[in-house]
C-alpha cells in the first residue's frame, strides 16, 4: 500500500474510532434509560393489573429480563435498583421462608446500586432497601432491623421529600412500628405527591394503597 494511501487509511480508521467512542456513549445512555422505563412499565402491569395467581411467575420472568439489563449496562445504578424492586416483588408474591433467598438477593442489588450512585432515581435504592429492613424478620431468621430501616427511609425522604413512594413507605413504616398518629402526615403527603411522568399506573395504584393505609392509621 503506498505511503499516502496508507496514511489516509489510518486517519480514516482513527476518525471512525473517535466517532465510535462518541456515539455509543450517547446511545448507551439512551439505551439504559429506555430499558429501565420498559422494566418500570412491565413491573406496573404485573403489580397492579395482573391477577394475584399469575404474579409470581410473571415477576420471576421479569427478574430474568432485569438481570440481562443490569449485565448489559454495568456501572449504572438504575438497572440494579429496578432489578432489586422486581426481585423484591417476586419474593413478596412467593412468600414464606422460601422467599428469603430472593430478599437477600434484592438487598445485595440495592447495596450495589447505592455504591455506584445512591442518588439515582431520586434515592429509590435507599427507600427500597429501607422497606426490606422493616419487612424482613430479624435475626436469626433474617436481617430485619427497624432502626436501620428508619435511617434508610429518612435518607430517601431527604432526597425526594415530596415523592409518593418515600412518603408512603415511611408512613407504612410508622404504622408497622405502632406510631399511626405520626404516619398520617406522610400518607397524606403521598396522596398529594406530584404525578410522575409516564408512571400513571403506579401512581394510581400507590394512591389506592395510601388511602387504605391512611384509613387504618386514623382508626387506631
Amino acid at each position: 500500500m503506498p505511503a499516502t494511501v496508507q496514511r489516509r487509511w489510518l486517519i480514516g480508521i482513527a476518525a471512525a474510532a473517535a466517532l465510535g467512542a462518541a456515539l455509543p456513549r450517547a446511545a448507551f445512555a439512551a439505551g439504559v434509560d429506555d430499558a429501565v422505563v420498559e422494566l418500570q412499565h412491565d413491573w406496573e402491569a404485573i403489580r397492579y393489573q395482573t391477577p394475584a395467581a399469575e404474579r409470581e411467575k410473571r415477576f420471576e420472568a421479569l427478574a430474568a429480563k432485569a438481570r440481562k439489563v443490569s449485565e448489559t449496562y454495568p456501572g449504572r445504578a438504575e438497572p440494579l435498583v429496578w432489578e432489586g424492586i422486581i426481585v423484591s416483588s417476586w419474593a413478596g408474591e412467593k412468600g414464606g421462608l422460601g422467599a428469603l433467598g430472593l430478599v437477600k438477593q434484592a438487598k445485595a442489588l440495592y447495596e450495589a446500586a447505592i455504591a455506584i450512585d445512591g442518588n439515582a432515581l431520586d434515592g429509590s435504592a435507599y427507600n427500597s432497601l429501607g422497606v426490606l429492613y422493616y419487612k424482613v424478620p430479624g435475626w436469626p431468621v433474617g436481617f430485619g432491623d427497624k432502626a436501620k430501616a428508619k435511617e434508610l427511609l429518612q435518607k430517601a425522604l431527604s432526597l425526594n421529600p415530596k415523592g409518593i413512594d418515600p412518603n408512603f413507605f415511611y408512613g407504612e413504616y410508622l404504622v408497622e412500628v405502632r406510631q399511626p398518629d405520626q404516619a398520617v402526615a406522610y400518607l397524606e403527603r403521598a396522596l398529594q405527591a406530584p404525578p410522575r411522568p409516564g408512571r400513571q399506573v403506579a401512581d394510581s395504584g400507590r394512591r389506592d394503597e395510601a388511602r387504605l393505609l391512611l384509613e387504618k392509621a386514623k382508626a387506631r
